[in-house]
Formats: structure tokens, C-alpha cells, sequence
């Protein structure tokens, strides 16, 4: 099975209505369309199908939505890196993704473009080795693990090079969604000196296949440190049997659930977000099902780029219904909406 990246494979294949073929190639000309194979097969699933099937809501823009919902762009010193914390950048080493997730926040550039060049990323590790206090450097794109293991390989051992970096992280859909990728010689890159840990994203329990439980196995079996990072998604996992069946199945894989992140404001995802108050509905069940380690962080990317908070009453209080006043790690203050049901 090869990947999707057409309108018409998708028609052919009965994953989307022939009625909507011209509304949805509106969608696909602005925010771009990727299955791989592993996630082709596992369609027939709702909960996988609509993460990654184009639909017509895409083009519905609203005002709050932004193109650079997180703020990369604000704090960026170098093409490709965002230092948003002191101790830690953010190096998109490419743009490339095995798949595009309807609900990416970086949807307006990934597949824009591939690796990034050799001189962006020269400038950004010139960058982290004359920042000292720059400890950690996660990996993200696109998708780190899209990369061949040698181009991969070289950027990790520069980055081993560099005194003041102590750990790597790597964010990445690829155990999931292209298990395969997962072989030897990848693995062999990622097991080294500089600790390598590794947050797969997954959203629901149906992307968990066997071939992807085995990618997780051999990672595991060569004691690269695993974490998960899930999205909050209206209609794939706003469901407490949904999310805790998700977080028992890597834990089961000795993957640690880590972040679930409330929907970012990305452009044409408001049918993708619930409110913030269904999310801490849903955490609060979660609670009572699960143990600690089962149970991730709820987390809100702040719009703009002031960065992450756990959405606990400490850092979100509801001000007026569907608004909120967040409070960001320093003590400021943001209006944050939630979405409007038509």
C-alpha cells in the first residue's frame, strides 16, 4: 500500500464523498495532504480517518486563528531554531512529516519545503554552541525521524559535540505512523552517548497497530527513553474511555504519557477544538481510572508565544463563559476564547 496524497486516491478509495471532491482539493491546495501507508490501512477506524482525511470545515478561517499559533517565528534567532526558553531551543532540522495532521499547528509550512540547509543549520548550532545555558535541544520539524539515520546521525553528533548540551529530544509521529522506519540503522543512531529521549505523538488507540507496538519494542529494547504527547481532538478523543484506553496502551508499551495538549488556534481547525472546560471534565475522569504515571499533563500552548501551562486553576481561571484568563510561567495575563458551536 502506498501513501495518499490526492483527492481523487481518497475518492477511489472510499475515504471521502465524491460531492465534496472540489471543496476538499480547495483544501489540500492550501494545507497539505500525506498518509502513509500504516495509516492508510488503518482508516476504516473514525478516530484515525479524521486526523488525517482533508475535510470541507478546513476552510472555514476564523479570526482568532493564526498561521504561527505558538509563536515559533517570534523567537527565532536562527532559521529553523526558536529559543522561547532559557535552557532549551527547538531545531527543525526539516519539513517534511510521513503525514500531515489536519489539526498540525505547523500546517502553513510543513511539506513547504524538505531538510533544512546545511548553512540555517550550521547558523543554529553555531547558535546553541555560544549559548551556554542552552541544555537541551529538541528535535522537531516536520518530522525528525523523516530524515535518512546518516543525516539524522551527523546532527546528533554535533550536537554531542557542543559541552553545554546534556540531552536531546526528539518529537516524532514516525514510531506510529511509519513503524517500518524504525529499523537497525535508525535505532543504531539514537542509542549513544547524549541521551536521546523520544515524545511519539498519538492521539488514539486505534493508531497503536501491531506494527507500531513492535517500533515501540525495538526503541524500548535499546533503552531509548519514550514519552507521548497527545492533541485534545474533538471527535477522536474527546471520550474518557477513548483517552483512557489510549494512555493504558502506552503505558502497557512503556511509553510514558507526557503532554495532552488543548487544540492550538491553527488555521481552519475550530471544528477541531473543545472548550477548555471539557478538557478539564475529561481529566478530572481520568483521574479517577487512572494511576499517576497513566496520567498526562493538560497544557495549553499560549497564542503568541508565551509559552506552555498546565491548565490546572493556577494558570486558568474562567472569567465570563467561553473566556478565560491564562497565566504564563512569568505571571502574565492572556485572553484565551474558547470556540464558538455554530
Amino acid at each position: 500500500m502506498t501513501s495518499l496524497t490526492t483527492v481523487p486516491a481518497l475518492i477511489a478509495g472510499g475515504h471521502a464523498p465524491a460531492e465534496d471532491g472540489l471543496a476538499l482539493e480547495q483544501v489540500v491546495d492550501r494545507f497539505r495532504l500525506r498518509i502513509s501507508p500504516a495509516m492508510t490501512a488503518a482508516l476504516g477506524s473514525d478516530g484515525v480517518a479524521r486526523q488525517f482525511v482533508p475535510q470541507p470545515q478546513e476552510l472555514q478561517i476564523r479570526p482568532e486563528e493564526r498561521a504561527d499559533p505558538i509563536g515559533d517565528q517570534t523567537f527565532s534567532p536562527a532559521p529553523g531554531l526558536t529559543h522561547r526558553y532559557p535552557d532549551r531551543v527547538i531545531l527543525a532540522v526539516t519539513q517534511i512529516c510521513e503525514v500531515y495532521c489536519r489539526f498540525c499547528f505547523r500546517r502553513e509550512t510543513v511539506g513547504a519545503t524538505g531538510i533544512l540547509p546545511d548553512a540555517d543549520l550550521e547558523a543554529a548550532l553555531a547558535y546553541i554552541a555560544a549559548t551556554p545555558a542552552i541544555s537541551e535541544v529538541i528535535l522537531t520539524g516536520g518530522d525528525p525521524l523523516s530524515l535518512s539515520p546518516r543525516r539524522l546521525g551527523m546532527v546528533l553528533d554535533r550536537l554531542q559535540a557542543i559541552p553545554s548540551v546534556e540531552t536531546a529530544r526528539i518529537h516524532s509521529r514516525v514510531p506510529v505512523v511509519a513503524p517500518e522506519r524504525m529499523d537497525a540503522a535508525m535505532i543504531a543512531v539514537l542509542d549513544r552517548d547524549l541521551p536521546v529521549h523520544l515524545v511519539i505523538h498519538t492521539n488514539h488507540p486505534d493508531e497503536l497497530t501491531e506494527a507500531a507496538r513492535a517500533a515501540i519494542r525495538r526503541l524500548n529494547r535499546a533503552g531509548i527513553a519514550m514519552f507521548s504527547q497527545s492533541v485534545l481532538l474533538r471527535g477522536v478523543n474527546d471520550d474518557a474511555d477513548v483517552l483512557e484506553a489510549l494512555f493504558r496502551a502506552l503505558l502497557r508499551n512503556r511509553v510514558k504519557p507526557y503532554y495532552l495538549h488543548h487544540c492550538d488556534l491553527a488555521e481552519g481547525t475550530s471544528h477541531f477544538r473543545t472548550t477548555i472546560e471539557e478538557g478539564r471534565a475529561l481529566m478530572a475522569l481520568l483521574k479517577q481510572r487512572l494511576s499517576g504515571i497513566a496520567l498526562p499533563h493538560y497544557v495549553l500552548d499560549i497564542p503568541g508565544g508565551a509559552g506552555k501551562v498546565m491548565l490546572t486553576p493556577a494558570h486558568a481561571e474562567c472569567t465570563a463563559p467561553g473566556q478565560w484568563q491564562i497565566t504564563d510561567r512569568l505571571g502574565g495575563t492572556h485572553r484565551y476564547d474558547d470556540p464558538e458551536r455554530g
